[in-house]
């Protein structure tokens, strides 16, 4: 089928088109698995395999840098040749496979933290497992927001509430995976939890198979029979990307365990050796950076030049945001587990759970978010992408003083109140709405036709960053077990009470720091 040719509705549903559902359903289930696994697993490099807490921050934050940095590659061959359903489509076989992988777990480490004897073939199973995922990832997350954003005209005042509804289903999956999988992963055995998001991704998509239709044509290759045709050894374009996909698969497997120990580096990461992972994505960085200047240097009008600085100063700051964000995946799982007080209304939750805290106020807000932005552009009073994108990194510093304020308010039996996380997550929510939905939005209107896929992978890219800084800030809050393996409650509070409120003044001067430049982005966006 040709893309450009014009193709007949298949009707609306709930005043969009039947498209954005079999996208909303694709991530929903594909951010089950992820985000299931995701819930678990700090706990399960803390708990089965023995690894320290500095460990286990680095590979959580290296493995996500890694699986939001391939995007760009993702983007890329979508854009050029394979087309975005079956960029999406191969990316979920690989996760379903790595999903199913981390299922297998070995023999639990013997030990105390960092001290442990550890299965060292399930060790290597679960990176190759987070090697596919990571791969996976690269193909199927920029090209299902693509998609969305490929649904709709550049003026279509539905765009902003669209990518909200679509992030809402993001977050219906996150809210499910963190229950579900948290309970069974933990309550029957981490293989359970990790092979229910497998089989979980697989139902996803399934489903976006069967609903190609609803596509309109927007998601096919820009030349079908070039892909098609042989190109080396009398495989096509389209075989060579699947076949190199699974060698870079193999690669990543490597680099998730390298470390480095090289100087200037070191230096950077204040004396620590630092991850292949790391060099990796700051190699992405820079070539971008060579790219995106070639590009302002061609025959763009000034317009076009203005949205695409904007663009790319809102995909930099977002690191930043990101790096504080996905602390909750790190610090916030271990102070939950350490140090709180986990029982509401009856309920236990265990520490993995708490991560839904997060995603089930992102659907609470969602609708009225989506709600909110057309009824204020209305009445000409809806701030700018450079605005939100400061309110969010001041909600984000603020969910950080709430935790580092809970600290000191540890009842009878030591314990800090999980009412504490769960404001915490309110008020970090917040700040994400303001900027993760609305930045997807911002990709698809600001970029030129030519490269919108690689701007998004671009802003995955930022996101893999903003997942390396997590993991390094995770850092910030390695405690070392005493002789016998335990963690002393009074000392977790101490130091998680430094950390979150250093964490609370960088989001807060980021967020001042947008503010200030806001005039002069929105200037470029206009001009």
């Amino acid at each position: 089928m040709n893309p450009a040719a014009p193709v007949a509705s298949t009707g609306e549903l709930l005043g969009h088109p039947k498209g954005l559902y079999v996208c909303f359903l694709t991530e929903m289930w594909e951010r089950f698995a992820f985000y299931g696994m995701k819930a678990l697993l700090f706990l399960y490099l803390t708990q089965h395999h023995k690894f320290s807490d500095a460990n286990g921050y680095l590979l959580l934050g290296t493995y996500a840098g890694l699986a939001y940095a391939l995007p760009l590659l993702g983007g890329l061959l979508a854009d050029r040749y394979l087309g975005m359903r079956k960029a999406v489509v191969f990316g979920g076989l690989l996760l379903v496979f790595g999903q199913l992988g981390m299922a297998y777990t070995g023999e639990a480490a013997s030990g105390i933290q960092g001290q442990g004897v550890v299965d060292g073939f399930a060790v290597q199973v679960m990176y190759f497992a987070l090697a596919l995922i990571g791969v996976g990832v690269g193909f199927l997350k920029p090209n299902i927001s693509t998609i969305v954003g490929r649904l709709y005209a550049d003026t279509d005042p539905r765009r902003d509430s669209a990518f909200t509804i679509f992030y809402m289903g993001i977050n219906v999956g996150a809210t499910l995976s963190s229950l579900v999988v948290g309970y069974v992963g933990i309550q029957y055995g981490w293989g359970y939890g990790f092979g229910l998001a497998g089989v979980m991704m697989a139902l996803g998509l399934v489903q976006f198979i069967v609903g190609r239709k609803h596509l309109l044509g927007q998601a096919e290759p820009a030349d079908p029979e070039a892909l098609k045709a042989p190109l080396f050894a009398g495989l096509s374009r389209e075989w060579l990307i699947y076949l190199g996909s699974l060698v870079l698969t193999v690669v990543v497997w490597q680099v998730l365990q390298t470390r480095i120990n090289f100087a200037p580096l070191t230096a950077l990461a204040g004396g620590h050796e630092v991850t292949l992972t790391e060099v990796v994505a700051l190699v992405l960085g820079l070539g971008l950076g060579v790219w995106f200047i070639r590009l302002l240097l061609t025959d763009l009008s000034r317009v076009e030049k203005g949205r695409m600085v904007v663009l790319m100063a809102l995909i930099v700051i977002s690191a930043l945001f990101w790096g504080l964000y996905e602390q909750s995946y790190g610090p916030w799982v271990a102070m939950a587990e350490r140090t709180m007080d986990l029982t509401t209304f009856g309920i236990t939750w265990n520490a993995a759970q708490t991560t839904a805290f997060g995603a089930i106020f992102v659907i609470l807000f969602s609708l009225p978010f989506a709600w909110l932005w057309p009824k204020l552009d209305k009445r000409g009073l809806n701030p700018s992408y450079p605005a939100k994108f400061g309110w969010g990194l001041v909600f984000c510093g603020l969910a950080f003083g709430v935790l580092a304020f809970s600290t000191g308010t540890a009842g009878e039996n030591g314990l800090v109140s999980v009412w504490w996380m769960i404001l915490a997550y309110a008020v970090l929510v917040a700040g994400e709405m303001v900027l993760s939905p609305i930045g997807l939005s911002a990709v698809t209107t600001l970029s030129i036709k030519r490269a919108v896929g690689l701007m998004m992978g671009a802003w995955f890219l930022f996101s893999a960053f903003g997942e390396i800084i997590a993991g390094r800030m995770g850092t910030w809050a390695a405690i070392e077990p005493e002789a016998d393996g335990s963690i002393s409650t009074a000392k977790a509070l101490a130091v998680y009470g430094d950390v979150f409120t250093d964490m609370m003044w960088i989001g807060l001067a980021a967020g001042l720091l947008m503010f200030v430049l806001t005039p002069v982005l929105k200037r470029l966006m206009k001009e």
